[in-house]
């Protein structure tokens, strides 16, 4: 199989990491989670009691902190300042603080320059908020992952509840609709559809049926 690069967009909540696991496994290609990034430096905020929505923080988050991502048996390893903190950014603490780092425009630029470099090494699919847009705007294929809000907030609640939270149903989805804004309208990188981007509402879908419907258009290639 010659190099593929597939960009893959998509709301907090619509399944994005789910699919893109699905298909990296699938397509037998390595998966990159950004996310995972972006919640790695919320967690050294965290850590240290800093502030996410501070600009000046983020400035040095930004260019203090050495971020890297390791493969072990094909699993991604996200490393903080040499700690691998890749078991530590499922909290719904550590969620919000990564919406609100992302948000800085040091940040994401250190972020697109680590996962373009990602990228051009080999056969992957990067899920995010800027993939199709800013990071990999020459990717093969990019897709748009989306879903109703009422319907991603269920998925995120069932998520947390199982890991033991008490948070209500009624919180996730406050939640989520803040970050669909905070996402679409920052000024630096915003969630958006691509004109050329291939979007898949998974509202009513259940996992099987989206993977069938990205491999339709992949297996087109």
């Amino acid at each position: 199989m010659n190099k593929i690069v597939i960009a893959l967009d998509g709301p907090a909540g619509s399944g994005k990491t789910t699919i893109a696991k699905a298909l990296s496994k699938k397509l037998n290609i390595m998966y990159l989670n950004t996310g995972a990034l972006y919640r790695a430096l919320a967690y050294k905020c965290i850590k240290n009691g800093l502030d996410a929505t501070s600009t000046e923080v983020a400035e040095q988050i930004a260019k203090n902190t050495d971020l890297k991502v390791e493969y072990k048996d094909g699993l991604q390893h996200v490393f903080v300042d040499g700690e691998d903190v890749t078991d530590k950014l499922s909290s719904d603490e550590v969620s919000i603080a990564s919406s609100q780092i992302s948000v800085h425009k040091e940040i994401r630029h250190k972020m697109v320059e680590l996962q373009r470099h990602i990228a051009d090494k080999q056969s992957i699919i990067v899920d995010g908020r800027d993939i199709g847009s800013v990071v990999l705007p020459k990717a093969d294929f990019k897709f748009y992952l989306d879903a109703d809000v009422g319907v991603r907030a269920e998925r995120r609640y069932k998520e947390l509840v199982s890991k033991g939270s008490g948070i209500s149903f009624e919180e996730v989805l406050k939640d989520m609709k803040e970050r669909d804004h905070r996402d679409m309208t920052r000024d630096v990188s915003p969630l958006k559809k691509c004109a050329d981007a291939i979007v898949i509402d998974c509202t009513n879908l259940g996992i099987d049926e989206v993977i069938e419907k990205f491999m339709e258009y992949i297996g087109r290639r």
